[in-house]
């Protein structure tokens, strides 16, 4: 399988102290993968390095071929590349249907030339947006919600708007910090089932949960960071039942 997310020998430091200490791995870009670890261990430094929100100290990145280790996060976003944050990040003052369509990159209103000379044209693409907007809001149950003000969600639907804006850039995989945390039950399965059918069309997602249990049910691979490093990838079910993973992750139980 040539798509791949492939990261090689990459550092990070603050102060002195390691982070990530010559971390080094491949997923497929079309599966589904799980990352895991005590606190501490570099899940979220890693994500924010692999998308461009923070630079590394060394070592490479590439993505579906590509080297993107030095690319900016919006030019690793025309690569392919999603992210969700821990804490969404929608715009409270907008609907949540806008925080949609404010989603959608590359658009042409946003020229001054294009409203002066292509009125027409930015219109079609206009109303393009907002039905595909309209189609992922029903996708993720969130029509209801569509012309309430985004500020007006409950966590869980902040969740699944930040995945929604997601949606919009229309990556082939997607990094997902956190999708289950404060999330109830129901809508914990909702959100599994969304992902698996995505995933069956194409589009690949890392995942970084605490939820051991959503997370081994979902991920077709896991990988377990400690301290920086990797300890461990492959099945859920031999993963977990390491005998180092458990010591590291969970005191020698998980």
């Amino acid at each position: 399988m040539n798509s791949c997310l492939d990261v090689s020998d990459v550092k990070k430091h603050y102060g002195g102290n390691y982070i990530l200490e010559g971390l080094s791995f491949s997923v497929p870009i079309c599966r589904i993968s799980g990352m895991i670890g005590p606190n501490g261990a570099g899940k979220s430094t890693l994500f924010s390095i692999v998308t461009g929100f923070v630079a590394s100290d060394g070592g490479t990145i590439h993505f579906d071929g590509y080297d993107v280790t030095r690319l900016s996060p919006e030019l690793r976003v025309k690569q392919g590349m999603g992210r969700t944050f821990q804490v969404p990040r929608e715009f409270g003052s907008l609907s949540v249907l806008e925080n949609m369509i404010v989603g959608s990159p590359y658009q042409k209103g946003e020229r001054l030339r294009n409203v002066f000379f292509r009125p027409a044209s930015i219109r079609q693409q206009e109303s393009a947006i907002r039905e595909e907007a309209e189609e992922w809001l029903s996708f993720l149950k969130l029509s209801h919600m569509k012309d309430k003000s985004a500020a007006s969600l409950s966590g869980g639907q902040r969740k699944l708007l930040e995945f929604g804006r997601t949606l919009m850039l229309h990556p082939t995989m997607i990094f997902l910090d956190e999708p289950f945390a404060g999330v109830n039950p129901v809508l914990m399965d909702e959100i599994s089932g969304m992902i698996r059918k995505l995933s069956r069309e194409g589009i690949g997602f890392l995942i970084v949960e605490h939820n051991l249990s959503a997370l081994s049910r979902l991920a077709e691979t896991l990988l377990v960071l400690d301290r920086g490093r990797l300890l461990a990838q492959g099945a859920p079910d031999d993963v977990l039942t390491d005998p180092a993973v458990q010591e590291a992750y969970m005191g020698g139980s998980v």
